[in-house]
């Protein structure tokens, strides 16, 4: 009789969890913030929006709406807001 084993799974160190947190406030404030730009800008399409911050469409839609943190979503986020003119 064999006995599954459960899944390993690594937990963060408390340092990595901090900087998860801060991560995703300010992925939060940047989203916010460039969200309000392109509104006020009057950019309110998929394609209209990729366009304004370097993407495809569907790319910069995920980017803008995606609720699960993704290494690499801030660094994504402050390049679109540097094109947008943005100071962050």
């Amino acid at each position: 009789m064999t006995q599954d084993k459960p899944p390993t799974t690594t937990k963060l160190t408390p340092a990595e969890q901090r900087q998860r947190r801060e991560d995703r406030l300010t992925t939060i404030r940047l989203r916010m913030t460039i969200s309000r730009e392109l509104d006020n800008r009057g950019i309110t399409t998929p394609a209209a929006r990729g366009e304004a911050l370097g993407m495809p469409a569907d790319e910069a839609t995920r980017l803008m709406t995606r609720r699960q943190w993704r290494e690499g979503d801030v660094e994504r986020l402050r390049e679109a807001a540097a094109r947008l003119g943005l100071k962050v």
